[in-house]
C-alpha cells in the first residue's frame, strides 16, 4: 500500500480545456447547431488526447462548451455515475460495482504504461539501458518491497538505494501495473505515493535513484519523441535473456509504440482507454462521443495514442444508439 508521503500537483490536478458553461448538454434538431455543454473528467492517460479533442470539436460547434478536468479514472467513474459530469475518462477495466450502478462504456483509443526512472540514475552507466529489468525484479520492488539497490540490480558494487513511487490517487495506470506484476489492485504497489501522472514524473525527476511509471504521453515529450525532460523510460526484459533485444526497446515513443502494435510490450500494462457515462451517451455528449469516433481518430496518431481497430471503432458507433 502507498505510505503516508503524498505530494500533490493541484494545479495540474484542477487543470481544464475551457471554463464550464451552465447551459445544459442537448442534440440540435433537424438542421440546428449544435449547441450546449458538456463536462469531463477521469484518467490522466487520456486528458491530453480528450483536451486535442475538445479544442478540435469547438471548432467545428463553437455553440458547445466543453469543459475537461483530469484526478484519475476512479474520480471519472464515480463524477460520471453520480451526475457530476457527463463523461468520465476511463484508462482500466469497468469494474462489476460500476457495472451495477448502470455504467456504459465504449473504447475510444489504446494506451501503455511504462516503467520511469530518472535519466542520471547512477545504474545507466553500468549498463541498465542495455541489461532493463525483468518482470520479477518489478515485482520484487514494487510487491515485496525489497530493499534492493541499483547496482545489485544490475549485478555489481554499490550502495545507490532504489526509491520507488506509485500513485496515491485511485487511477487506472496503477491498477494497470498491478495487474502486470500479478496483483489484483493497485493498493497492493508499495512504494511513496504521489498524485497524478504528471506528479510521478516531476517526483520521479527529482530523484535520482527513483523508480515509477507512466502513461505513454507522460513518459515521452509530445514534441521530440523523446523520454519526458529528465527521464528514461526503463526497458523490460521480456524474453527473460538478460538483455534488451531490438524489439523490446523503449527508448524513443517511436519504439514504444512500436513495440505495443507488435505484441512484444504486454498487455497489461498495455490497454484501452474508455469513456464512461451513466446508462447511456446523452444529447451533446452523444454527439461528441460520435464525433471522437468518427472525425476525431485522425488526430489520434498525432498526439501520440494508438488507434483502436476499425472494427471496434465501429461497434462502439453502433452501440451508441441501442
Amino acid at each position: 500500500m502507498c505510505v503516508a508521503a503524498i505530494l500533490f500537483v493541484a494545479a495540474l490536478g484542477l487543470a481544464s480545456a475551457c471554463k464550464p458553461s451552465p447551459q445544459p448538454a442537448s442534440a440540435p434538431g433537424v438542421g440546428q447547431p449544435l449547441t450546449g455543454s458538456v463536462r469531463v473528467s477521469g484518467a490522466w492517460a487520456l486528458y491530453p488526447m480528450m483536451v486535442r479533442w475538445g479544442e478540435e470539436y469547438q471548432k467545428a460547434h463553437p455553440g458547445v462548451r466543453i469543459d475537461i478536468s483530469a484526478g484519475g479514472a476512479g474520480k471519472g467513474a464515480a463524477d460520471a455515475l453520480a451526475g457530476m459530469v457527463d463523461i468520465g475518462m476511463i484508462s482500466r477495466n469497468i469494474k462489476p460495482e460500476e457495472l451495477k450502478q448502470g455504467a456504459a462504456f465504449i473504447a475510444v483509443v489504446k494506451d501503455a504504461v511504462f516503467p520511469t526512472i530518472n535519466a542520471a540514475n547512477p545504474a545507466l552507466a553500468q549498463g541498465l539501458a542495455e541489461k532493463g529489468l525483468k518482470r520479477e525484479q518489478f515485482i520484487d520492488l514494487y510487491l515485496h518491497g525489497k530493499d534492493v539497490t541499483w547496482e545489485t540490480l544490475v549485478g555489481a558494487a554499490g550502495n545507490s538505494k532504489v526509491q520507488v513511487y506509485t500513485r496515491s490517487d485511485s487511477c487506472g495506470a496503477a491498477e494497470t501495473w498491478a495487474q502486470y506484476l500479478g496483483a489484483k489492485a493497485q493498493e497492493e504497489l508499495q512504494g511513496v505515493g504521489v498524485y497524478g501522472d504528471p506528479g510521478v514524473a516531476e517526483a520521479v525527476r527529482r530523484d535520482p535513484l527513483g523508480i515509477g511509471f507512466n502513461n505513454l504521453n507522460y513518459a515521452f515529450d509530445a514534441r521530440t519523441g523523446k523520454p519526458a525532460p529528465g527521464l528514461r523510460v526503463l526497458s523490460i526484459d521480456v524474453n527473460g535473456n538478460g538483455k534488451i533485444d531490438p524489439e523490446e526497446d523503449l527508448s524513443t515513443k517511436a519504439a514504444a509504440i512500436k513495440a505495443v502494435l507488435a505484441g512484444v510490450y504486454p498487455s497489461p500494462p498495455v490497454r484501452d482507454l474508455y469513456l464512461l457515462t451513466k446508462d447511456r451517451f446523452r444529447g451533446a455528449a452523444k454527439e461528441f462521443v460520435k464525433w471522437i469516433l468518427r472525425d476525431g481518430q485522425k488526430f489520434v496518431e498525432e498526439v501520440g495514442y494508438i488507434q483502436l481497430p476499425a472494427e471496434t471503432l465501429k461497434q462502439a458507433m453502433g452501440s451508441l444508439d441501442k
